[in-house]
């Protein structure tokens, strides 16, 4: 089993007729909802593609919540890791204009607010990789610290730092990456937790014990590394509709490659393939008729 460890958020988009500047007013032309959350997006690409699949995360006792629990069932998510709490859920309100021009507020919740004491240890005990990606960190540290004691009890940790971790820095973030087996950045945030060209971070993030890392470079695919083996691996052609998720979504295949014992080449050509196809659609967890195998048939 694979589970999640990371922010539960609702993504709310409005389509407005403008982005308001101070003392301003514009309209909502139409709302769409969409679950998210970064962690929550792979595991639910994994859990499309077969995988028995989990998720430790935090929402609140709102019709946000049970938005963000029920698309996890009817996926097939065990969500027992899943704390109900008093307070509201995490949410994105993402504000797009005619031209495109998007506006973001999030408000975290009580995603920031996971103790120790909260944690379903049976989930832990049971996955055999527990996939984690950043919380905000904007209500407290509780969530970053409960994610630091699952990973030193985890068999296997694959993390994806994220922009709000990779701004920790090295010193920030060097207890968890030193329980991290498969570290999932990209290029831009590696040189940000190390301050060195990524290349050179790749090296140095083997130094503190991590096993696989696969850096996302964009339209030109990925780098992986086990230490040993060391390859660029290119992106598969794509027509993109909606970016949105692409990195989620090469989590979800390179998974997928791994927990089902494939080397750490192929994995990264099923995270390619799995990302061109997503980004063809619109939405982060649109994987239905995506098939991971035909990567590497």
């Amino acid at each position: 089993m694979i589970a999640g460890f990371g922010a539960l958020n609702l993504d709310k988009i409005y389509l407005v007729d403008k982005i308001p500047s101070k003392d301003e007013e514009g309209f909502v032309i139409d709302v769409d909802l969409h679950p998210g959350g970064s962690a929550a997006n792979t595991i639910a690409g994994l859990a499309t593609f077969g995988v028995r699949t989990s998720f430790i995360g935090k929402v609140g006792s709102d019709e946000e919540g049970r938005i963000l629990i029920g698309d996890f069932e009817n996926r097939r998510v065990d969500t027992s890791g899943i704390i109900r709490a008093e307070g509201r859920s995490g949410v994105a309100m993402i504000f797009v204009d005619r031209e495109g021009e998007r506006a973001i507020l999030v408000d975290p919740g009580v995603n920031d607010t996971i103790r120790e004491d909260e944690i379903n240890w049976d989930v832990v005990e049971k996955s055999e990789i527990i996939h984690m990606t950043s919380f905000i960190c904007r209500m407290g540290d509780d969530s970053f610290r409960s994610q630091i004691r699952v990973a030193k009890r985890a068999e296997r940790v694959s993390l994806d730092p994220g922009m709000p971790y990779a701004e920790k820095g090295l010193k920030g973030l060097e207890r968890l990456l030193k329980e991290t087996t498969v570290f999932l950045p990209n290029r831009k945030e590696l040189e940000i937790v190390f301050g060195m060209d990524w290349r050179d971070a790749v090296g140095e993030t083997h130094s503190l014990g991590v096993e696989i890392v696969a850096v996302k470079l964009g339209k030109e695919g990925c780098f992986v590394s086990d230490g040993g083996t060391e390859e660029f691996v290119k992106a598969f052609p794509s027509n993109p509709v909606d970016t949105t998720g692409a990195g989620d979504a090469f989590n979800a295949g390179f998974l997928y490659g791994l927990q089902r014992n494939k080397d750490i080449v192929e994995s990264a050509k099923i995270g390619n393939y799995v990302a061109s196809k997503l980004i063809e659609r619109v939405g982060a967890r649109s994987y239905g008729g995506i098939d991971p195998e035909s990567a590497v048939r």
